[in-house]
């Protein structure tokens, strides 16, 4: 049997099937090589986004640093090809300082760049999040790591900003109104879930607090709210705040939709309420939109 040498890591390269690299005919130097995509002749249609999404990256949302998720784009005119996708990250790492703040203000300048580096008419970002943020309990006031998720999107144009979109996830208790009124004793509750797109005024200022308004507004219309530690006399305020409000999906949605409309910021909104049912293997919801 031949005897293998696999002292080395080259050698072992070998013995798995790697081969020397050939000796190339194409340009390596970059003034030198085709730049296909900004090839131009009539590419038969515009599109109105094209860009990269699924983008893990880190974002600062409030105090805290968190995991963001992002999607940028922009528009290509019908004689162009195609984009440079590596000027995306390049945009984004602008404002990157330990995580991109996630704020409307942070994505507006990076849409900037974006579009004038690409050379092109619109460019648009999505970039969503989860918010951390200390929650005291509502009686001890025992503060602990709450969360909710958050996504702000928005389209620019040379003009300006074309639209601004802002939304949030949050949990809620909900007490059923049917359990508690036909049973002798007690009600079922769950587990809901509150998610808001709103379309935001692109000239209305947006107040620096508008996280912690559109937070307190959803949980202040559930049954009761969520707290990441409750003591026994914390418990005892939840369990019965719940059961002096009780709420059906279609209540909650009502609701909170009558806060949206009040919020002079807000063009817009869609809105639902999803309730994992505690007595069933389904769930509930409602869901509805508005525009003023």
């Amino acid at each position: 049997m031949e005897q293998l040498d696999l002292s080395s890591r080259e050698a072992r390269f070998r013995h798995f099937g790697s081969v020397d690299p050939i000796e190339g005919t194409k340009p390596v130097e970059k003034e030198m090589m085709v730049d296909l995509q900004s090839s131009k002749k009539d590419f038969l249609f515009e599109v109105d986004s094209v860009g990269i999404n699924n983008l893990s990256y880190p974002v600062v949302i409030g105090d805290f640093q968190s995991v963001g998720t992002f999607e940028l784009a922009t528009s290509l005119r019908k004689n162009e090809k195609g984009i440079n996708m590596s000027r995306i990250l390049e945009s984004l790492e602008t404002e990157n300082d330990g995580g991109v703040p996630l704020t409307f203000e942070t994505l507006e300048n990076v849409l900037e760049i974006l579009r004038v580096r690409m050379h092109q008419d619109e460019a648009e970002v999505t970039g969503s999040g989860k918010w951390y943020f200390s929650k005291p309990s509502p009686h001890t006031l025992l503060s602990g790591m709450a969360h909710a998720d958050v996504e702000y999107s928005m389209r620019i144009s040379g003009a300006g900003v074309l639209h601004k979109q802002l939304g949030m996830t949050a949990m809620v208790t909900t007490l059923c109104p049917c359990s508690k009124e036909i049973s002798e004793y007690s009600a079922h509750n769950q587990r809901g879930y509150v998610k808001v797109l709103l379309d935001i005024d692109p000239d209305a200022e947006l107040p620096g607090d508008h996280k912690e308004q559109l937070y307190e507004l959803l949980e202040v219309n559930a049954s009761s709210q969520l707290y990441p530690i409750l003591k026994r006399t914390d418990e005892k305020m939840v369990t019965e705040r719940a059961y002096e409000n009780p709420r059906f999906v279609e209540d909650l949605i009502r609701l909170i939709a009558y806060d949206l409309v009040e919020l002079d910021w807000v063009k817009g909104f869609e809105l639902e309420c999803r309730n994992e049912e505690s007595i069933h293997q389904h769930d509930a919801f409602s869901r509805m939109s508005y525009q003023k």
